[in-house]
């Protein structure tokens, strides 16, 4: 059905919100901001920080810029781990390879720390590769931006032929924007509501439901 599964990490692959609100209330207390809801800081989980820091505090470019250095410093050494593969994914990885899939991590976070967490779970060998932002967040940084970078890279002419599944209505939009069928992820961050607005083709309640999409068998 699909020749190329391209995969979002943060609420796909792998539940990493602890890491990711811990680091913004790093950030956020750093620069004298207080903010004791947990729950709001969900809202990072997805976009780029840039635009979160943004939206949700009203900072400028220069300010969210001090805001995404200090989340870094947190994140880099101790945020990442804050972490963990959701229960499933490892099989589903593993039948989608065994079926012949093209399986690539296409995410907004940099694509060092995609790397690093992959490679921390014990999971870079079940990817044909990895594609994210760059550190800069200006150069590559939206989804659509590095769902573009990946598809030049594996050589994608037909649409048709690749997927995009992801747990936000952002990997929704780039895909349709691009051509690319979509599975909207329920078991991550976004809601069924938001990912059906969005207009995901599918919906997904769980990795094994996930991989069934993925591999044909139900639809």
């Amino acid at each position: 059905m699909f020749r190329y599964c391209m995969l979002d990490l943060d609420g796909t692959v792998t539940d990493s919100s602890p890491g990711i609100i811990n680091s913004v209330l790093y950030a956020l207390s750093r620069m004298g901001i207080r903010e004791e809801d947990r729950e709001k800081l969900k809202a990072f989980v997805g976009p780029p920080l840039s635009e979160s820091f943004g939206t949700l505090y009203g900072m400028g470019a220069e300010e969210a810029a001090r805001a995404i250095s200090l989340y870094r410093a947190y994140y880099a050494p101790k945020g990442i781990y804050e972490n963990a593969v959701y229960e499933g994914v490892p099989a589903m990885l593993e039948a989608l390879r065994a079926a012949g899939k093209k399986v690539v991590l296409v995410t907004s976070k940099p694509e060092l720390f995609a790397v690093r967490i992959l490679e921390h779970f014990g999971l870079s060998g079940l990817f044909d590769g990895v594609y994210g932002a760059t550190m800069d967040e200006v150069t590559r940084s939206e989804k659509i931006d590095v769902m573009r970078y990946a598809m030049r890279d594996l050589g994608i002419r037909d649409p048709g032929e690749a997927v995009m599944a992801g747990d936000r209505k952002y990997d929704v939009e780039a895909a349709n924007a691009l051509g690319i069928p979509s599975v909207g992820v329920l078991y991550g961050y976004g809601s069924r509501e938001e990912l059906e607005r969005a207009g995901a083709a599918f919906l997904a309640e769980s990795p094994e439901a996930l991989a069934g999409l993925l591999l044909g068998e139900t639809g």
